[in-house]
């Protein structure tokens, strides 16, 4: 990986980290509790894990210069392995079976998150 490489890769992340943020700050102020932030299992990661009353809520967040560019940019693999992680992480988690389950997708542009709710229903 050259010079160049390295630092387009550093500032992609740091985009990344900041819209995690921006999500996180979102989520927080609609009353969730973050449970888990880049959740990492063998199938993928998720980048947020949420709590509300019964529901959890596995969120991923992409940060792109258009907002449909955000959200058209989680396809069907990218949702199959948040299920797939989702599941690994429920096995674990208490009082799941309790629980409902919401896919959310927040999208950022600059410094506008917006989270697209219930964005796929598991196996869709």
């Amino acid at each position: 990986m050259n010079a160049n490489s390295r630092k387009n890769r550093k500032a992609a992340e740091a985009r990344g980290r900041q819209a995690e943020w921006l999500a996180c700050a979102l989520y927080l102020s609609r009353g969730f509790t973050v449970v888990e932030r880049r959740y990492k299992t063998r199938v993928g990661e998720i980048d947020l894990i949420l709590k509300r009353g019964r529901t959890f809520v596995f969120c991923e967040v992409k940060a792109r210069r258009h907002m449909d560019d955000a959200v058209n940019a989680v396809d069907t693999r990218t949702r199959r392995r948040i299920e797939q992680a989702s599941r690994n992480f429920l096995a674990r988690a208490k009082d799941a079976e309790r629980c409902a389950v919401r896919f959310d997708i927040c999208a950022v542009v600059g410094w506008r998150p917006r989270i697209v709710h219930d964005a796929w229903r598991e196996g869709d």
